[in-house]
């Protein structure tokens, strides 16, 4: 299995710089604890995020937590599908990161984990609660044109005139053959949308698709 991946972007994963069957390598000069990203293997992230913890590898796995009118079984999604982030020291902790179950394994460049600044953690720590939760919104702004994807209208595409309410209904004009521009009220999820974090009084880092 490799050990090494391109560090994450907003695009798909790059090819592992290493082959699956290479004999992991840890750095020996690396002595200072930092933070490093690990890819999970699919669906995994629960998983590894608990081998790690048994190991004592400290981890945060940022999750978004949905508003209340969002499907129960959907209400908590992970922030970075897939990713999860150590602090650890890499000459000492290596084996510990990449032989857990549930590790695929470390985001890095030209076959070497890559450090993560402090402050992004930081940042997403700040604005998550003792469970690595955030509350989410979703990334909707007035004005903003999205496309109907369930109900009658299917297929239009609409300009939001108001976000969404506490019942989580939001309001669409949308231009009809026959009738003009008319409004609509509609469920958040009969509308293509993606979820962002609550941050405190700061930009929100990322977005994801629920």
């Amino acid at each position: 299995m490799g050990v090494t991946d391109a560090a994450p972007t907003a695009g798909p994963m790059a090819t592992p710089t290493r082959e699956a069957d290479a004999t992991p390598t840890p750095p020996s000069e690396a002595t200072g604890r930092a933070w490093f990203v690990v890819y999970s293997k699919p669906h995994k992230e629960g998983t590894a995020e608990f081998q790690l913890r048994r190991r004592g590898v400290e981890v945060f796995y940022p999750r978004l937590q949905l508003p209340g009118y969002v499907d129960p079984r959907r209400r908590i999604v992970p922030l970075f599908p897939g990713y999860l982030f150590v602090r650890i020291v890499l000459g000492s902790q290596f084996y510990d990161v990449v032989w857990a179950p549930g590790v695929s394994r470390f985001v890095g460049t030209y076959g070497l984990p890559t450090p993560l600044d402090d402050e992004v953690v930081a940042f997403l720590k700040a604005n998550a609660d003792a469970d690595g939760l955030l509350q989410a919104r979703p990334a909707l702004v007035v004005g903003q044109h999205v496309e109907i994807t369930r109900g009658h209208f299917a297929g239009i595409v609409g300009i939001i005139q108001r976000p969404p309410n506490a019942k989580g209904r939001i309001r669409v004009l949308m231009r009809l053959l026959n009738r003009g521009t008319v409004g609509v009220e509609l469920p958040l999820h009969f509308v293509k949308t993606g979820w962002t974090p609550s941050s405190r009084g700061s930009a929100a880092p990322a977005h994801t698709r629920a």
